[in-house]
């Protein structure tokens, strides 16, 4: 399921004038009974609900207060999420004949003409509160407090994520409650502003419209309203038109395929990173540490440490974003523990419905041809792999929109079409720059294009781990010649690079750097222009000094790229 909790708002959403029909309760109960939860978030001060609301005990938690407060029903335990009013607060409003006047334990509250006397109070005081409305009502709440931030601190309590969930509601301070949720729902009789924002209104008023919500979910889970949510799309980058081009984060298949050192596990980080920016969470089974480095995910497992399935589970189950790094266990074990990890990683989606995406490295490996999910239908995968004729058939018809990079990417796109079976559109050869893909969208009946992927953090920290320590193409390697062409001493990186240039001669090394040899590579192969700037003048400067002039380019590169522990540059 993609909707796991359903959150509504209590007057003129699940109740009319306080009271709430037995047909909306029914109905509260269906949803439970689906499996799903219920969350009650309301302005109203808890000991007032507890008043007026009979079944508290359907809601998982209650969100008071305008989010000032939960309240969990089953265990009566309260917890404040911001500091109550001051008395001088409350006494000041007295004085300013601000009546009615209710304090709760965080909110203060009074109606409209008095915003006027509220918003003057605070201002000799010098307090740091909000005031927010709720069509005639006046609320005062600490700065930043809203339904959206006490429904988030519920369903981190309840092990949920608002990519997870619906909200509904009626009124001017149901905005950010909504907008914090996956999908967007209002009452047919709501304000105009929040009907116009919702990304569906519901065709009755109060009470009917949460009942058609609940048959909507427990008919289809939302499906009939998945084509309105493009507000949550995530960028890929630019198609050949300069026009944006995006993916829906659900129900997405992604592959990403090219020869080996081509940027696969780049465009991945990309991707992820945009993922991790929509705070959707990922889980990334990485079989040879490709994605050690990835910002802001935490790694389990090295070569010299097996990864814990126990682990892993639990740092899923936390919503934190993790790279299961499988360097650690033998090559032969790999697939075997990906086949035992993966039901318990379903599982926990199936409960919790996070991780919200599954990527996997060397899927051809991991996912052969003869291979047959142990799982049901799986969705959400970001997929690499070199051969996509080798990766499962039941795979690759789940995937939706392919990325081949690198040179000849026609190539391993034709053979990811070959192993679908499906029909092959006319494939163009182009050839790619740094930052490029040809990109297809397999069911929309538009032929391959080249897309100019967006660059973010991820893809910048990745592509310098590339140029420093991964393989480049032998094109785009150095070459140590020296003077009369003896030697052919390659360097397939920065690290080899600087490991060359600690050993040859003097006069191989003083032979490339009169040339201009090694900031025309950088320049043209690195792609880094602000590291072949400082390369240049290093050439300029020390045309007769090979020792000085070898510090001065390893302290260059040292700077801006973070390399292994080597021995410093000398002469041979």
């Amino acid at each position: 399921m993609r909707y796991l909790v359903l959150a509504t708002d209590y007057d003129g959403t699940l109740a009319t004038h306080g009271h709430v029909d037995d047909a909306v309760w029914a109905a509260v109960r269906r949803l439970r009974d689906s499996g799903r939860r219920a969350v009650l978030v309301t302005g109203r001060e808890l000991e007032d609900l507890q008043t007026v609301c009979p079944h508290l005990e359907l809601f998982d938690r209650v969100v008071a207060e305008n989010g000032a407060l939960v309240y969990q029903p089953r265990t009566k335990e309260v917890r404040l999420l911001a500091e109550p009013p001051t008395r001088a607060f409350v006494e000041a409003l007295k004085e300013h004949s601000v009546t009615p006047l209710s304090a709760g334990h965080v909110i203060v509250a009074t109606v409209r003409p008095h915003e006027t006397a509220v918003l003057r109070t605070i201002s000799e005081l010098g307090l740091e509160l909000q005031v927010i409305f709720n069509q005639e009502a006046v609320m005062v709440l600490p700065s930043g407090v809203n339904k959206a931030t006490g429904l988030a601190a519920a369903l981190k309590e309840l092990g949920l994520s608002p990519h997870n969930a619906v909200a509904i509601g009626d009124a001017e301070n149901d905005h950010a409650l909504l907008s914090a949720c996956e999908c967007a729902a209002a009452v047919g009789d709501g304000v105009p502003a929040l009907r116009g924002r919702a990304d569906w209104v519901a065709r009755g008023g109060a009470g009917t419209s949460v009942v058609e919500l609940i048959d909507r979910l427990l008919a289809d889970d939302l499906a009939s309203v998945g084509e309105r949510l493009t507000r949550h799309h995530v960028g890929l980058g630019r198609g050949p038109d300069g026009s944006d081009e995006k993916f829906d984060p659900y129900g997405t298949g992604i592959l990403v395929t090219g020869a080996s050192g081509s940027g696969k596990s780049v465009v991945a980080a990309g991707i992820l990173e945009r993922l991790a920016d929509a705070k959707y969470q990922y889980a990334v089974i990485d079989p040879e540490g490709d994605f050690a480095t990835l910002p802001g995910a935490v790694v389990l497992g090295s070569p010299d440490r097996p990864a814990s399935a126990d682990e892993a589970v639990n740092l899923f189950a936390s919503g934190r974003n993790a790279v299961i790094n499988l360097a650690g266990i033998p090559i032969w074990e790999r697939a075997a523990f990906f086949n035992q990890f993966l039901p318990r990683l379903v599982d926990l989606r199936t409960r919790t419905g996070r991780p919200h995406w599954l990527v996997v490295g060397k899927a051809h490996h991991l996912m052969p041809a003869n291979w047959a999910p142990p799982v049901p239908r799986l969705h959400n995968l970001l997929l690499l792999t070199v051969h996509p004729a080798n990766v499962s058939r039941l795979v690759l018809e789940r995937i939706d929109l392919v990325l081949s990079v690198g040179e000849r990417p026609e190539q391993p796109l034709a053979q990811f079409c070959e192993a679908r079976r499906a029909a092959c559109p006319a494939i163009p050869a182009p050839t790619l720059a740094d930052g490029q893909a040809l990109a297809y969208r397999v069911e929309s009946g538009r032929p391959p294009f080249v897309l100019t992927l967006g660059t973010g953090r991820a893809e910048r920290r990745m592509q310098k781990r590339k140029y420093a320590e991964g393989r480049l193409p032998d094109e785009r390697t150095f070459v140590f010649r020296g003077p009369r062409g003896k030697l052919h001493l390659r360097a397939y990186n920065l690290l080899t690079f600087l490991e060359l240039a600690g050993g040859v001669d003097d006069a191989t090394w003083l032979y490339h750097l009169k040339g201009g040899e090694y900031s025309k590579w950088i320049r043209e192969a690195i792609k880094d222009e602000d590291l072949a700037r400082d390369v240049a003048a290093a050439e300029a400067k020390y045309a007769k000094d090979a020792a000085a002039g070898r510090e001065a380019v390893r302290k260059a590169i040292e700077q801006r790229y973070t390399l292994p522990a080597i021995s410093p540059v000398t002469s041979a």
